[in-house]
């Protein structure tokens, strides 16, 4: 079965049944999460894997009440960094430095660049371009589980403050970003289940353009490689 055939399948499951999805198929997922590309190959997030029924119960009152927190196999929590910083980049590129072989200083002009770039865009920005990142791996995740026909219910609905506060990360260095209920669906009992897929028409979801269709009254800047455009900024 195809990628295009298995997001066919999902939807956003509205009630779960309750029962655990193999190990090897959460592993799956995960990899998937864990192998989605994220800006400057940084990963400025982490994902936590619940399954303890008493912890989920607490979620569910920080969620709104929705049923698929309890009701779930898994709750993935995706968290992001709520900023950047040298000693944060710098473990990260050391540890890729390492696994390829090459000497720490490889990375050292490549991460003042993003350091310049991120310190005066402000830590609210910083937080929400982690955030960012995090959706990539958490719509990864969800292709995922469709392929291994494991339902999924995207899910922002919650209060971060207090899902922070919940689950220890308030302080850490993490933000909760969005949660991911992992689980089977409970097909006599959910709404959606049999409704029609709909989506965008495609014509009007993609458009193909060409230089005659883009503005000709840009200013645009002279060609500058990301080092000139730091310099030019300070």
């Amino acid at each position: 079965m195809s990628l295009l055939d298995d997001l066919q399948w999902r939807y956003a499951t509205k009630k779960m049944n309750g029962q655990t999805i193999p190990e090897e198929k959460l592993d799956y997922i995960l990899e998937a999460a864990r192998l989605a590309p994220s800006s400057s190959g940084l990963q400025q997030y982490k994902i936590l894997v619940i399954s303890d029924r008493a912890l989920l119960e607490k979620i569910k009152l920080v969620s709104y009440d929705q049923s698929q927190i309890t009701d779930c196999s898994h709750l993935l929590v995706f968290a992001a960094w709520d900023g950047y910083s040298d000693e944060r980049i710098s473990s990260v590129f050391n540890y890729i430095m390492d696994e390829r072989g090459l000497p720490h200083q490889t990375m050292d002009g490549y991460k003042q660049v993003i350091l310049d770039l991120y310190e005066r865009s402000g830590e609210a920005w910083q937080a929400h371009h982690a955030a960012k990142q995090s959706y990539i791996s958490f719509a990864m995740a969800i292709a995922a589980a469709a392929e291994q026909k494991i339902d999924a219910t995207p899910i922002e609905g919650f209060l971060p403050e207090k899902l922070d506060e919940l689950l220890n990360l308030t302080g850490s260095g993490y933000k909760s970003t969005v949660i991911l209920p992992l689980g089977y669906r409970e097909t006599e009992n959910d709404w959606l289940v049999n409704m029609k897929k709909v989506r965008t028409p495609k014509d009007a979801f993609i458009t193909h353009i060409t230089l005659a269709d883009a503005s000709s009254s840009v200013e645009l800047p002279t060609p500058m490689n990301l080092d000139s455009f730091v310099q030019k900024s300070e």
